[in-house]
């Protein structure tokens, strides 16, 4: 049974709610359970608290009491998001219509993952991460290469997917990218949900993304990255279905790499697992930048990926994003205790301003 709790609402910047006489930080998507006011009665799921988990260290409102049992609902969707839960709601979506004859009327890719290996068709590109604290950098240097080019700036969109929250109001991160115009738009696809616009399935989402008006893809999880210790339990692995989206629409995918130095545990240093596995995977040829000064990790990423892969070397400005006031501290280290986190999503980025261009 989910742990449920009654709370009275005692602090809304941020919001705390007091349980059982102890007050607690806690979390309202007002999307589905609407605003909550000081002296709000709610109920709370505390699991994540009791816990002590790390950045889903909140309760949740599952309801507010006092306010927020006169939603309206919807007078015309029917597709449901987080469907048959407690939760599900209608959300209307972006994928697009076929033609009567089974084809996309806008000329969407019919290119599947045969031939992959020997080169990247034309289309879009698609950058997959494989969590959500490279977003703000890969945009960030994404931007910077190509103002410093004296290039139009392209649309760069967010498709958020599975593996972490999946709630699209979140982020800070997102709104802060939206806000400084260096994502264009915000998709929520699959399980996630509370974007700008929603989509079904993650492919749908990448390939409605060129009638959107983007001209390239960042897709990965939102903040809050499962894991398990295991090699396939965890959030990451939400890079591998991006990956296979994009190279079954037939477009150019390319990995942002998870490097550390920093990190306290083995098998995220260096280059993490998570990336080794999505390299070995993946069925077909994806782009892997790595930042200049990477040793010989090119070498490992064609281990990893069976000679399949096509590695650059990028140059990289960890002063200038630092500068730039975006997210720089991932699990409690900042740039200067960890640049290698930095430097993989600031490559990509890179990477990615020229496969707009290409």
């Amino acid at each position: 049974m989910l742990k449920l709790r009654r709370g009275v609402v005692v602090a809304t910047g941020p919001l705390e709610v007091k349980v059982d006489g102890e007050t607690r930080a806690a979390w309202a998507d007002i999307g589905l359970v609407g605003p909550c006011d000081i002296g709000d009665e709610v109920v709370v799921n505390v699991e994540a608290l009791d816990l002590g988990l790390g950045s889903g260290g909140f309760d949740i409102v599952l309801v507010n009491l006092t306010r927020g049992l006169n939603g309206g609902g919807s007078e015309g969707e029917h597709v449901m998001k987080l469907n048959y839960s407690p939760l599900q709601h209608p959300v209307s979506t972006i994928e697009r219509e076929v033609d009567g004859s089974g084809g996309d009327p806008e000329g969407g890719s019919s290119a599947s993952l045969e031939g992959m290996p020997e080169g990247f068709d034309s289309g879009l590109p698609v950058l997959a991460i494989g969590l959500h604290g490279h977003l703000a950098p890969a945009a960030w240097a994404c931007a910077r290469k190509i103002s410093e080019a004296g290039l139009e700036q392209p649309a760069v969109g967010y498709v958020q997917t599975g593996g972490g929250a999946l709630p699209g109001t979140l982020s800070r991160d997102v709104t802060t990218l939206l806000e400084a115009g260096l994502i264009s738009g915000h998709v929520t696809a699959g399980p996630a949900y509370g974007g700008r616009q929603e989509a079904i399935s993650l492919v749908g989402a990448i390939d409605a993304a060129g009638s959107l008006g983007w001209d390239a893809v960042i897709a990965g999880p939102g903040p809050g990255i499962l894991g398990s210790s295991t090699t396939y339990g965890h959030g990451g692995m939400a890079a591998l279905d991006v990956a296979h989206a994009g190279l079954s629409l037939g477009f150019p995918v390319a990995l942002s790499a998870r490097l550390s130095s920093g990190d306290p545990r083995p098998r995220h240093r260096g280059l993490s697992h998570h990336s080794r596995t999505v390299m070995r995977l993946v069925l077909g040829k994806v782009d892997v930048p790595l930042p200049e000064g990477s040793g010989d990790l090119a070498s490992v990423v064609d281990e990893e990926g069976r000679g399949r892969h096509h590695t650059t070397v990028e140059a990289v400005d960890l002063d200038g994003y630092l500068a730039s006031g975006l997210p720089s501290r991932t699990m409690g280290r900042d740039l200067h205790q960890d640049p290698e986190f930095f430097a993989g999503p600031l490559a990509a980025g890179s990477r990615l301003a020229s496969l707009i261009f290409d």
